[in-house]
């Protein structure tokens, strides 16, 4: 059965992490993984933080071949970065064994990886993995899904529905509002950022997938 995992790996721990020495305030999230000639070459968003360069806010990694800014609006900058092949990390063992990162948010106190693997064994072999490679990851959530759940609930990672439903219930969607993203995030152990992030995708999926449910309702009544 489809198992689904939460894990955390220190800040540092990840080629990326280097940006909080200089901009420890930052949220780093990464967009998609594009398998391509063997090597993992991600993009990513930094939020949180404004810098004229924001290549340079990466300090040299050997994980890391090349970073390059392709976009950005405001404050949020949207990066490639290309992976060092000889390089073994969280990304390599991930595409080794074929399991599905559903979302990844760094701040400056750790990484936090959503994974979906095809059963159990999928996850654990992962694990195993990271373990022979000396990559310390904490396993922090293990679930399957299950038949009675909903698109929704399948798409809707954990944490993203842990932020949905604590926004909810203490009022952040009210007018006025009751409450700010940054007493959420004191409340999750997170930062501003990364509650925004959860929350945006959490919105999306739902809105997504009701919106795609009224879009074939109405055209079966046609």
């Amino acid at each position: 059965m489809a198992t689904e995992a939460s894990f955390t790996v220190p800040s540092d721990e990840f080629p990326l992490g280097t940006v909080f020495e200089r901009l420890p305030e930052a949220t780093v999230e990464l967009e998609r993984i594009i398998p391509a000639r063997d090597v993992v070459i991600p993009y990513f968003w930094v939020r949180g933080t404004e810098i004229d360069d924001i290549e340079s806010a990466f300090t040299d990694h050997p994980g890391v071949e090349r970073i390059r800014s392709v976009d950005s609006v405001e404050d949020e900058y949207l990066l490639r970065v290309e992976w060092a092949v000889d390089y073994d990390d969280v990304l390599t063992v991930l595409t080794e064994t074929e399991i599905a990162l559903i979302e990844a948010v760094g701040t400056n106190e750790r990484w936090t990886f959503d994974i979906r693997g095809d059963d159990r064994s999928d996850i654990a072999a992962f694990q195993s993995r990271c373990t022979e490679l000396g990559i310390p990851i904490t396993l922090t959530t293990l679930s399957a899904l299950t038949p009675v759940e909903t698109a929704t609930e399948a798409a809707v990672t954990e944490t993203q529905q842990e932020a949905l439903e604590l926004a909810y219930e203490r009022g952040y969607f009210e007018s006025p509002r009751e409450v700010t993203m940054a007493e959420i995030g004191d409340e999750l152990g997170i930062t501003q950022q990364a509650v925004a992030s959860r929350l945006r995708r959490g919105i999306n999926h739902v809105l997504g997938d009701t919106l795609s449910d009224v879009s074939v309702d109405r055209r079966a009544d046609r």
